[in-house]
């Protein structure tokens, strides 16, 4: 565990015209191992964008703990965002989660 992420969860506020707005609230900061897995390109509107996955180790928390991070939530590094898509105990006590999470970037 030798980086310091920040754990961020979204906030919907309505926009007053039946839609809505998100925003990022930060949950707290964890320390984790991070580990690139696999990478693709694509075209979004005629820009090339690239998508690394990633394998997030994290100490383990309990259920209902604000720092357990959950799918659609996000660990924030610097200008960087890892937007997580699963969680997983690594171990039978759950002192370790694994997340796999996305890092897209536009070119």
């Amino acid at each position: 565990m030798n980086r310091k992420l920040v754990l961020e969860a979204p906030e919907r506020s309505a926009d007053g015209s039946g839609g809505y707005t998100e925003t990022w609230a930060t949950l707290g900061m964890v320390w984790a191992e991070v580990t690139a897995r696999s990478g693709s390109e694509r075209q979004v509107a005629g820009v090339p964008v690239s998508r690394v996955s990633y394998r997030i180790v994290v100490r383990g928390a309990p259920e209902g703990s604000t720092l357990r991070p959950s799918p659609d939530q996000r660990f924030r590094e610097g200008a960087r965002r890892f937007v997580i898509r699963a969680v997983a105990e690594r171990d039978p006590r759950g002192q370790y989660l694994t997340c796999f999470a996305d890092e897209e970037v536009a070119a």
